[in-house]
């Protein structure tokens, strides 16, 4: 198959239908003037076999390829060619049929492309499948080589050489398939991820929750079942139960009524009895009231006795207050005294710490400022000299020059000081030794003083170790004074706060003498209202609580009648009460069925007045009594619904405090005056309970107190003679350091410290001196050697700056140190200094407030004695009125206890009958009750008229004789509990979505196990291309160097050239060139002319494309390097060793285009291309034949 046609029309430089025609089977050269449309040939043919990259035709994109980019009018350009296919051996699969082969391509603007095959419309990848049958393929073009192909063959690295063995080999096919394999099999990983992705994170969750679901509903179907069975029993069970209560209740009502009037004649006659004796009763009140009235003061007398035993309690409290805050202040005095002593010693010692510290710091910072002295020196002298002044050396006003005068200055300077050191030495030990004279006269004096201060100390340090020794001290005692102190004021406010509260609770106020002797206050537990406790979270009850109990809550509760006898005859009450003796009080407290059934219809918002407040077991009866009967409701619904439901009827109070009976009434409206009355009283328990913990504690630590005062009493007299003692040795230490010895001793000291300074002094004015005279000798040494090595002793001298100012850093630091201890010592010493001030004026302000204490205390003590004597007088007045109506008082107790034992019979008989009209009235309603129940289950359960003859019989399904009732219920209560739970969380469709689910879950692992086969067979391809890959490569390889070889001979003769592994036994790495000229292999090709070297990468070229040949190859100026001799040699080559293969070149070199058996010359004229077609002739000057 080779080009017989070319048709151009509107392509590049072809603006007009041009037709080249007459190509040759075997050799057609095109040749022309540069820009002339030669090469436009070449791309047209590329374009038509189906480029896609057209930047290999020179263009960005398909405008550039119509002439002018359309802007000449012309918008469309078409490429025809027209191949032989006459050889059928060699035609496109497909197409051996047909003898000539016809592709268009055309293209226009905007952007249309299309291609005809045989006129008929065809696909650009059909167009390129068919080409790559037939090793034309474009888009990886073998057959084409264009302008720059030598140059880059060159160019190429052992793998790229191996490139082109594999596209030679036709393996790049092999590589294509293994990478859309990879993709492909890259696509099968992600479609197995998104498979096992999709099971994991949605088929197989969701497949859980719906079998899951479908177990919970199967549970619930089944559940549901036996739910309806136990209804069944249960009802039937019910039913019979109802109708037996019914009768049970009938023959109840009949007892229960004749007794109710038996009971109520014996009220009325308890009645009469009443009345006649509080007729008595008030006769006798009026007596007494009269002799009262025209008797005495006696209310006044007792108000009298009330207020002036407050008095004398509340200034005995404020007397023992006093007291302890005197001893108080005199310890505070004591420990200010030992505080300032102690501050005082520690003064002295920071003191002498001071001075040390001062005296290290004067020391280093003259070290310092001697060192910082010498560094600057040392430095200007560096400056001066790397100043770049040639006499330096030489000059008058710094360098060495200056240095060395400054150091003779010191020299002077120093022995200066040294005279005057020893002049002063002189003088100083001429007076130390006057002084040394006088003190042996007076020796023997300050021996004796030293012994006696020696005595007293040691007599201190005994004193200050028995003290230490002892079992008590300063920190136990000032603890102890403050822990008492603090007790006292706790009790004294607590007291105070007990009366307040008491005040505001004088109505609770019960008081009473002791009737008998020996009486047991304990039998008397107190008012109802003190003996109950309610919890904080319960105070919002407390108004309901106290509504319900009514005027109960001021009853008084005794151990027992004998008691309240004693107590109503002989106890001198002030007001009237009811007592409730524990023995024989009817407590009344609801059953628990009624509270119940009350939980149940309250919903939990009402309970039993009782089940609210606490209180001891000893009472309980009590408890019963007032509590027992009554139900608090959180709301008004609530205490409606309890109070007339049948089944309970009992009173109820509402936390608002509206009452509700089951008689019918309802009370209501604003609070009572006593609300809150329960509160106040569980703030006087509260404060009463402190109150006492505070007095025990209080009598606790009087008790140690007590225990310790020996110790106490032993530790400080110890204390008082250590600070006689203490003060005594001071006292002695200034007299004996005023005297005549002690000031010579001291003349002495100072002296010898005079001696030492000086002397240390001298010592070092002369160190001074001869490190001056040695800095001399050097300045000399230096300024000698600087004269003669001047560049040496600058690096001399810029070391020695460098090691003086690390040295003169280490200074500072330690300086700096020195300073801030200093410092540090010096604000501790003034912070001590006034710590003292504080101290001493801490301690007159102690004694300043004992003295005002002790007036204070002498006023309150005669206050104490004045209110104890008022307190008698008043006393004994009052013992006088209480005898004047002891007679009067007799008589009306002896009245009240039989008015009370008839009312606690009336009241026992009220008690009875309203008992027994209420159980009438029960017995009644649930009577009614059952019979409606049975009504309602009979409308419910229809199927009960039909069974009913079932009931109870063995064998049935209503055997509930055999059956245990309470377990059957509360087995169906939790079924029916789980039922509503699940109700909601139960799925009805579960069945059909479960399936649904299992089929795609199936299909996906259908899907899954699908595509791992694939992949599997893709790997097994992969591997079975690399392995033919190899074995053509090395086929393609043994061929392609055989051919190269002789394909340079030809070109080149005497020479050869051949393709070895860049590595040895691994053609993978690649491939090098290795070229043998003469009988020389040269090791690089850098080593070759430019021409051998196009001559190598023609040669290679050549032999890849003779291994296997393609119908048609197309050259672009591959001859551009080469001279004649060569080009002649390539045409030759074209012609024997390509047979059967048509060559199309473009070339501008006679020696190749000559060769040729067709040559077409363009030209361009008028802005256009056209073509001349010239036929050559053996041997004499070709024939021309224009085309256009």
């Amino acid at each position: 198959m080779y080009l017989e046609e070319l048709v151009l029309e509107g392509f590049k430089s072809y603006p007009v239908r041009t037709s080249i025609t007459g190509w040759d089977p075997s050799f057609t050269a095109v040749t022309g003037l540069n820009g002339s449309g030669k090469s436009n040939i070449l791309d047209a043919i590329c374009f038509v076999l189906g480029l896609t990259n057209l930047s290999q035709v020179r263009a960005t994109n398909q405008q550039d390829l119509i002439y002018k980019r359309g802007q000449a009018g012309i918008t469309r350009a078409s490429v025809t060619a027209v191949f032989d296919n006459s050889d059928r051996s060699k035609s496109p699969v497909g197409l051996e049929h047909c003898a000539q082969i016809t592709v268009t391509r055309q293209i226009a603007l905007p952007n249309v492309s299309k291609y005809l095959l045989n006129g008929h419309k065809s696909t650009q990848q059909a167009v390129q499948l068919l080409f790559q049958g037939v090793q034309l393929n474009i888009n990886n073009p073998n057959f084409l080589i264009m302008q720059g192909r030598i140059t880059k063959v060159l160019n190429m690295r052992p793998p790229e050489i191996l490139g082109l063995i594999e596209e030679a080999a036709g393996t790049r096919m092999y590589e294509e398939r293994k990478d859309k394999a990879k993709k492909t099999m890259a696509k099968k990983e992600k479609r197995v991820q998104e498979i096992n992705s999709l099971l994991e994170e949605e088929i197989t969750p969701k497949l859980d929750k719906l079998r899951d679901e479908k177990r919970s509903f199967l549970a619930y179907q089944k559940r549901s079942s036996e739910i309806e069975r136990l209804g069944r029993l249960l009802a039937a069970w019910e039913w019979k139960e109802a109708n037996e209560r019914v009768k049970r209740k009938q023959t109840d009502v009949e007892k229960r009524t004749e007794q109710l009037h038996a009971q109520k004649e014996q009220a009325i006659t308890r009645e009469k009895e009443l009345q006649a004796a509080e007729a008595e009763k008030k006769a006798a009140i009026k007596r007494r009231d009269k002799e009262l009235a025209k008797g005495g003061h006696f209310q006044k007398l007792e108000a009298q006795v009330a207020e002036a035993e407050k008095k004398i309690v509340s200034l005995d409290t404020q007397v023992e207050l006093k007291q302890a805050s005197i001893r108080d202040e005199e310890a505070r005095a004591q420990s200010l005294a030992t505080a300032s002593e102690e501050l005082e010693a520690g003064v002295e010692a920071k003191s002498k710490e001071v001075e040390e510290i001062k005296g290290i710091y004067e020391k280093q910072k003259n070290q310092h400022d001697g060192f910082q002295q010498r560094f600057n020196s040392k430095q200007e002298l560096l400056q001066t000299l790397q100043t770049g002044l040639a006499d330096a050396a030489n000059t008058s006003g710094g360098g060495y020059l200056g240095q060395l005068a400054d150091a003779k200055a010191r020299i002077v300077q120093a022995q200066t000081e040294e005279e005057q050191v020893r002049r002063q030495v002189s003088i100083v030990e001429k007076d130390f030794g006057d002084a040394q004279v006088r003190w042996k006269k007076v020796e023997r004096e300050a021996s004796d003083g030293a012994k006696t201060i020696e005595k007293g100390k040691q007599a201190v340090e005994k004193l200050k170790r028995d003290l230490a020794g002892m079992k008590w001290n300063e920190e136990k005692d000032s603890a102890f004074t403050s822990s008492i102190k603090n007790a006292r004021e706790e009790a004294r406010s607590l007291t105070e706060k007990r009366d307040s509260v008491r005040q505001r609770l004088s109505n609770l106020d019960f008081s009473y003498s002791d009737p008998v002797p020996n009486f047991d206050r304990s039998k008397v537990k107190g008012l109802v209202a003190t003996l109950i406790n309610i919890d904080p979270s319960q105070y919002p009850k407390s108004t309901a609580l106290e509504i319900a109990a009514g005027g109960r809550l001021y009853n008084v509760v005794v151990e027992d009648e004998r008691v309240g006898e004693q107590l109503l005859q002989r106890g001198n009450l002030k007001k009237r009460v009811t007592l409730i003796p524990l023995n024989k009080i009817r407590a009344f407290a609801a059953s628990a069925q009624k509270l119940s059934t009350a939980s149940q219809v309250s919903r939990g918002k009402a309970q039993l007045a009782l089940q609210l407040v606490g209180y001891e077991p000893d009472v309980s009866n009590a408890m019963s009594y007032v509590f027992g009967d009554v139900l608090i409701c959180e709301d008004a619904e609530t205490a409606k619904a309890v109070t007339f439901h049948q089944q309970i009827n009992m009173k109820s109070v509402t936390i608002n405090g509206d009452v509700y009976d089951p008689s019918g009434t309802i009370s209501g409206g604003s609070a009572p005056q006593s609300s809150g009355i329960l509160i106040k009283v569980q703030e006087l328990k509260q404060v009463e309970g402190a109150l006492q913990d505070a007095k025990a504690l209080l009598q606790k630590l009087e008790q140690d107190e007590q225990r310790n005062s020996s110790l106490r009493s032993a530790w400080m007299t110890a204390k008082r003679e250590l600070e006689i003692k203490t003060h005594e040795l001071t006292l002695l230490e200034q007299q004996i350091g005023g005297g005549n010895a002690a000031r010579i001793k001291n003349d002495i000291i100072d002296l010898e410290k005079r001696l030492v300074e000086l002397r240390e002094s001298g010592q070092q004015a002369s160190e001074r001196r001869k490190e001056a005279e040695q800095e001399c000798k050097k300045l000399e040494k230096d300024m000698n050697e600087f004269k003669t090595n001047k560049d040496g002793k600058l690096k001399q001298l810029k070391a020695e700056v460098s090691q003086q100012k690390a040295e003169l850093h280490g200074l500072t630091v330690k300086l700096k140190e020195q300073q801030k201890a200093l410092q540090t010592a010096q604000m501790e010493l003034e912070q001590m200094q006034s710590d003292i001030e504080t101290s001493h004026a801490s301690s007159a302000e102690a004694l300043e407030a004992i003295k005002v204490h002790q007036s204070e205390l002498g006023k309150l003590t005669k206050a104490l004695d004045s209110a104890k004597t008022l307190h008698r007088e008043v006393s004994a007045q009052l013992q006088a009125e209480l005898a004047t109506l002891a007679r009067f008082d007799e008589e009306v107790k002896g009245l009240d206890t039989a008015i009370t034992r008839i009312k606690e019979a009336i009241t026992d008989l009220e008690v009875t009958i309203k008992k027994s009209e209420h159980e009438i009235q029960v017995a009644q309603k649930e009577k009614a009750s059952s019979e409606a129940h049975i009504g309602s289950l009979e409308k419910h359960h229809p199927w009960i008229q039909e069974d009913k003859r079932k009931f109870g019989k063995p064998g049935t399904a209503y055997d509930y004789d055999n059956v245990n009732i309470p377990q059957t219920k509360e087995k169906a209560k939790e079924l029916e509990e789980l039922q509503k739970g699940m109700k909601k969380k139960i799925n009805p469709k579960v069945m059909n979505m479960i399936d649904t689910v299992e089929k795609k879950e199936a299909e996906l692992k259908k899907n899954l196990l699908i595509v791992l086969g694939d992949k599997t067979k893709i790997e097994e391809t992969i591997d079975q291309l690399d392995v033919l890959k190899l074995e053509a490569l090395e086929k393609t390889w043994t061929k392609v160097s055989k051919d190269f070889g002789d394909i340079f001979g030809d070109l080149l003769p005497g020479n050869s050239a051949k393709l070895q592994y860049a590595e040895s036994g691994n053609i993978s790495a690649g491939l090098e060139v290795k070229v043998q000229l003469g009988s020389i292999w040269k090791q690089s090709l850098t080593e070759l002319s430019g021409g051998q070297r196009s001559l190598i990468a023609l040669s290679l070229i050549m032999s890849l494309l003779q291994f296997k040949p393609a119908p048609m190859y197309i050259l672009d100026e591959v001859d551009a390097a080469l001279d004649l001799s060569h080009t002649q040699h390539i045409g030759e080559l074209f012609r024997n060793r390509f047979k059967g293969s048509q060559f199309i070149v473009v070339s501008l070199k006679d020696g190749l285009f000559n060769n040729a058996n067709v040559l077409f010359r363009t030209k361009f004229r008028d802005g256009t291309s056209i073509v001349e077609r010239i036929t050559q002739r053996s041997g004499g000057a070709p024939a021309t034949n224009g085309r256009r």
